[in-house]
C-alpha cells in the first residue's frame, strides 16, 4: 500500500461497487463521444461472469483510504498461433476527483504484474478518438498505437517477460 492507496483483486463482494463504476465509465466515455449505449448489466450479471464458476472478465480495484476509487476491468485472448496469452483491458476508470494523480498509472503497473504472472505477451485496449489526455497517458506508460480504426486508436503495451 502506497500512501493509503491500494490495488487489489475484486471479489464478488465488489460486484454492486464495480456496477457503479461502469455506470461511471459509461457516462464519461458519453462526454468523450466514446460510447453512446446503454449499460444494461446488473450486479447479479457482474456476480455471475466475474466471480462465477467460470469467470470470462477479471476486474482489479484501486482503494484509497479503504474506498474504491478505480477499476481496471480486464480479460486474457489466446493467440493459437504464437501460444501466447494475451490481455485486453476493457475498461480503465479513476474517479474525477482523483485523476491526475497517478491512479491510473498504479492501476496499469498493477495489471501489468498480473499480465506477468500469466506469461502475456502484451496487454492490447482501445480509447476514444477525442480523449487525447488518455492517448499521451498510455504513450507515456511505453504502450504504442497498434493500428487505427477510422479516428480511434488501438494500443499495446509489450511485455518483456
Amino acid at each position: 500500500m502506497e500512501n493509503g492507496v491500494n490495488v487489489r483483486k475484486a471479489s464478488k463482494e465488489d460486484a454492486s461497487e464495480l456496477l457503479a463504476l461502469i455506470k461511471q465509465k459509461a457516462e464519461f466515455d458519453r462526454s468523450m463521444k466514446g460510447f453512446a449505449g446503454v449499460v444494461s448489466t446488473t450486479t447479479e450479471k457482474i456476480e455471475r461472469t466475474l466471480f462465477g464458476e467460470s469467470p470470462v472478465a477479471h476486474a482489479l480495484l484501486l482503494e484509497r483510504d479503504g474506498q474504491v476509487q478505480g477499476v481496471a476491468l480486464f480479460h486474457y485472448r489466446y493467440s493459437s498461433f504464437s501460444g501466447d496469452p494475451s490481455i485486453w483491458l476493457d475498461d480503465l476508470f479513476v474517479l474525477e476527483a482523483l485523476r491526475s494523480n497517478g491512479y491510473g498509472r498504479q492501476l496499469m503497473l498493477a495489471l501489468k504484474v498480473e499480465a506477468r504472472r500469466s506469461l502475456a505477451s502484451h496487454i492490447s485496449w482501445t480509447a476514444s478518438p477525442n480523449n487525447k489526455k488518455a492517448h499521451d497517458f498510455y504513450k507515456k506508460l511505453g504502450a504504442y498505437i497498434e493500428r487505427m480504426d477510422g479516428q480511434r486508436p488501438y494500443f499495446r503495451w509489450e511485455l518483456i517477460n
